[in-house]
């Protein structure tokens, strides 16, 4: 069985950072792609970064660029994401995924963990 397992969130000022860890048990990330979304109050859910499997190419959306990276550790069979100088806008729950087609949209991820909540206060 399967779990997808998120850690890191918490409450932080404008220009701080944090670093969200998502650890996986019953499969083995190195496989799969993997991606972190969030989900923003009153807001549908977004994708914000990927990385490939094998290569670890990755990939973000636009409003993170530049601050947030996305990285993994095949030893400890968990990714990571670490989020700097963050925004209010940043708020929200994120979510770990993993899965094999490694697109933005998430139905392309079959392995989903429960999400933490990241909120930047102003």
């Amino acid at each position: 069985q399967v779990h997808v397992v998120e850690s890191g969130g918490g409450l932080v000022q404008a220009g701080g950072s944090l670093r969200l860890s998502c650890a996986a048990f019953g499969l083995t990330f190195n496989n799969y792609n993997a991606a972190w979304f969030r989900q923003g109050p009153g807001k549908e859910r977004e994708f914000v970064a990927r990385i490939r499997w094998g290569g670890g190419s990755t990939y973000y959306t636009d409003s993170v660029k530049g601050r947030f990276t996305i990285s993994r550790d095949n030893g400890k069979n968990t990714v990571y994401l670490q989020m700097n100088s963050l925004k209010p806008e940043d708020t929200a729950i994120y979510y770990c995924a993993a899965g094999s087609t490694g697109g933005t949209s998430d139905y392309e991820y079959a392995y989903w963990g429960q999400g933490t909540q990241v909120t930047v206060s102003s």
